[in-house]
């Protein structure tokens, strides 16, 4: 039975499975495997600077000839980045001081400074992928706009942009995605949504509403991710109407991974109620683990600084948190499918080709 679909002709790719370009996890040994593997690799490129994304791509060359991709996020916070001049005192100040509770548990210095302003890189990066050709250039959380698109096809680059909603999608596509992968709540990580919703839930359709409304909406392959991790989530992607499947979270315990291996421990151990949806990890919303951190700073109301620039005043606090086994990355609902070896695993394949058999006979027998 084979798995080929439209998604596998626009991008070349044996099997229709996406990895997700996830930031510190996403890196080029992880990449070559899925796309060594069949499935289509995604490079992570946000705030990675341009010569070292330059040679991050390049590594991937060393290690497959197959198609792979680079994601950055296209968020108009990054165009450029927020100055932390511009937050009032009085956030500031409250963030802090939630922040130094934190650092005092974890024994690092306390701060009331405002954090620097993040560096200017997306356009410079943008270059880099442009100059350098991957077969995919993966676009999320902001627009695509025609001069990246006109760009990306005329170097032979697909475009594939991530959207949360049936909205966007329809821009994505009038403004030259090539592919769409319709983000449903369950996935893990950061929304792809340009901007900031008021709320958590303003962000967030589920996966099995979101997908058949987008597929309906656009005449490019549509691919699902949130919640996916098996075969038996492939087969229900295909039958809402999907071309295939993108993956984060199965990967992020493979020996691959650039994750830290705690990380990959508490994927492992962890089931699907273990996330929640938040933004006091970057100023955005995502949905990563649970933890102490997460569940005090929400409970205590306390301020949360503008996109990224949160992310940049709690860093010390990762750092720290991390190398004393406190702190926990993003993780979607598919958390009790992490996967430690090959990326692609035979596996998955496997079960969905049993289950889409078992789907057949039981149709021919009720025919």
């Amino acid at each position: 039975m084979s798995f080929r679909t439209a998604l596998c002709d626009v991008l070349e790719i044996e099997y229709p499975i996406v990895q997700s370009g996830m930031g510190a996890i996403a890196g080029p040994e992880l990449v070559a495997e899925v796309c060594r593997a069949g499935g289509l690799g995604i490079l992570a490129g946000l705030n990675v600077p341009p010569d070292d994304l330059r040679k991050m791509i390049r590594r991937v060359r060393e290690l497959t000839d197959r198609p792979f991709g680079v994601n950055l996020w296209l968020h108009r916070d990054l165009r450029p980045p927020i100055d932390p001049a511009g937050v009032s005192e009085a956030t500031l100040s409250g963030a802090q001081a939630m922040l130094n509770r934190f650092r005092e548990r974890l024994g690092i210095p306390t701060t009331t400074a405002r954090p620097a302003r993040a560096p200017d890189l997306l356009d410079a990066t943008i270059q880099v992928v442009l100059e350098e050709r991957p077969a995919v250039f993966s676009a999320s959380l902001g627009w695509l706009d025609h001069r990246i698109s006109e760009s990306c096809h005329r170097r032979g680059i697909k475009l594939v942009a991530m959207v949360s909603t049936v909205a966007d999608a329809r821009v994505a596509v009038a403004e030259g995605a090539d592919v769409i992968v319709a983000q449903g709540g369950e996935a893990g990580g950061h929304r792809s949504i340009d901007g900031k919703p008021a709320s958590a839930e303003a962000s967030t359709v589920g996966t099995i509403a979101l997908l058949p409304q987008v597929v309906d909406a656009v005449r490019v392959p549509v691919v699902a991710a949130g919640g996916f991790a098996d075969g038996r989530g492939l087969v229900a992607a295909l039958a809402l109407g999907a071309s295939g499947i993108l993956l984060g979270t199965r990967f992020v315990a493979t020996r691959e991974s650039l994750a830290p291996e705690l990380y990959k421990k508490r994927v492992l151990e962890s089931e699907s109620d273990a996330t929640t949806v938040t933004d006091v990890l970057s100023g955005l919303w995502a949905r990563a683990l649970a933890n102490r951190f997460t569940r005090e700073y929400t409970e205590a109301g306390a301020p949360v600084l503008p996109p990224l620039v949160q992310r940049a005043a709690a860093n010390d606090v990762y750092i720290a948190a991390l190398k004393q086994a406190d702190m926990r990355r993003a993780a979607g609902e598919g958390v009790a499918w992490g996967v430690v070896g090959v990326a692609v695993d035979e596996g998955l394949l496997a079960g969905a080709v049993d289950l889409l058999e078992r789907v057949a006979n039981l149709l021919c027998l009720r025919k």
